[in-house]
């Protein structure tokens, strides 16, 4: 497995809109592309980070681009990520509490 990681500064002001194009309009993109795993986290401060996890360093390097290309054209307010990518050499899956 592979995985990239890109974090992101932004206004604020800016968070809900982030937080909704994502989901709405990045992910279902992300879909076509074959991830394992996406996650978006947004610290409410104007910081935010994603983190995606592929089966391939193919299909992992294609999400940077599809990220970059999808960050310029809709949510250009990101600006320029700073992105860790490489292959996942440990992990574990816990079970939710409760």
């Amino acid at each position: 497995m592979y995985a990239a990681i890109r974090r992101y500064a932004f206004d604020p002001k800016d968070s809900e809109e982030v937080d909704q194009r994502i989901g709405r309009d990045f992910v279902p993109q992300l879909r076509a592309a074959g991830f394992v795993a996406y996650y978006w986290l947004n610290q409410g401060d104007g910081v935010g980070a994603s983190i995606t996890v592929f089966e391939d360093e193919a299909s992992a390097e294609r999400s940077v681009h599809l990220a970059a290309n999808f960050a310029q054209s809709h949510l250009p307010m990101l600006g320029i990520p700073e992105v860790t990518r490489g292959e996942v050499k440990a992990y574990s899956l816990g079970t939710a509490p409760g």
